[in-house]
């Protein structure tokens, strides 16, 4: 492509007539950032730009750092070059970064999801001539359910393992799917209990954004406390001693991943259900068509796959490499 707008280079991704970068993977001057997620929000940057939502969980991660916000839609320019953040539906402050330079406009899409998940702002398509897009789940195979249906399917299980005077552990993505499950789950069965990692985030989010109340289990928490309860705790726990410390207990994991059951065997996990706050393959498709782009940048997952059906279907794709994964991925050590 001649004169990208955008261009990837070995520190993120970066406007050369703007001079910024977006996400940057490795120090930069100014940035970007689409989402709080420890993979697109890196420690060292000069300045940081985001949108208010994600500034007090990046300032927790990070600590003091400098940076300023955007709402959504709100334009500002940069050496001619205009900018606006717009929802990705992805987490609580996850953002889209709309680029336009004399008409040509592209946007990042970051991480994104289409379905209201009830916590985040919900996902806008936004019409450019080149989108560049993650590819986390770009197989056919991956198609998800209703979130209201696998909310029931959580539900039940926690009152199963109710029944049987059982604690429910549910492994969860500490930012985003913990708080997107405690927002949707049904606190009449019982009461939620959360890792510290979790907690922290439940509190800074807290601040500005209404949180069912939550646990957090400290020394003092007893495992009779916990029996007939459901547990929230991030995947690298599994197999802890923090964890068997709470036995009797049945583990499940929420993550798309869990599509596929040697996923869930390979882990040692009782239960899988399949809720991602990434887009499936069909979601992949309709938000190409409603961007309208005929130019589609593919990145992490299964970029390579996606972009060959895309050229195969008349777009103008190819693949740039990013070292973003998915976060049960990186929280798991997968």
């Amino acid at each position: 492509m001649k004169n990208p707008l955008l261009v990837f280079n070995q520190n993120g991704i970066y406007c050369p007539k703007a001079k910024i970068y977006i996400d940057a993977w490795k120090p930069v001057d100014k940035v970007i950032i689409s989402h709080a997620h420890a993979d697109h929000s890196k420690y060292g940057h000069q300045h940081y730009l985001t949108h208010p939502n994600s500034v007090p969980i990046v300032k927790h991660r990070l600590g003091n750092i400098n940076i300023e916000s955007k709402e959504w839609g709100e334009k500002f320019a940069i050496n001619g070059v205009q900018f606006s953040l717009h929802p990705a539906g992805h987490i609580i402050g996850s953002s889209q970064v709309r680029v336009e330079y004399k008409g040509d406009v592209w946007v990042y899409s970051g991480d994104y999801k289409r379905e209201n998940d009830g916590i985040s702002t919900p996902f806008e398509p936004v019409k450019c001539n080149t989108f560049i897009t993650e590819c986390t789940f770009g197989l056919p195979a991956f198609n998800w359910k209703k979130q209201e249906i696998v909310i029931n399917e959580i539900n039940d299980f926690w009152k199963e393992c109710k029944a049987n005077n059982q604690t429910a552990v549910l492994f969860a993505y500490s930012l985003g799917k913990a708080q997107r499950l405690i927002a949707n789950l049904n606190l009449e069965i019982g009461k939620i209990y959360t890792h510290g990692a979790v907690e922290n985030l439940n509190e800074v989010i807290r601040t500005y954004k209404n949180l069912p109340k939550t646990y957090r289990i400290t020394r003092e928490t007893k495992k009779e406390d916990l029996i007939g309860n459901l547990v929230i705790a991030p995947p690298s726990t599994h197999g802890s001693p923090w964890l068997k410390k709470m036995v009797p207990y049945v583990t499940s994991s929420s993550s798309g991943w869990m599509t596929f059951r040697g996923n869930r065997r390979r882990r040692a996990i009782d239960r899988g259900f399949v809720l991602s706050d990434h887009v499936d393959w069909k979601d992949l498709i309709q938000t190409i068509e409603d961007t309208e782009a005929k130019n589609i940048v593919c990145t992490h997952g299964y970029k390579d796959i996606f972009s060959k059906y895309l050229n195969e279907n008349g777009y103008n794709s190819f693949i740039e490499n990013t070292p973003f994964q998915e976060e049960e991925i990186i929280e798991n050590n997968v």
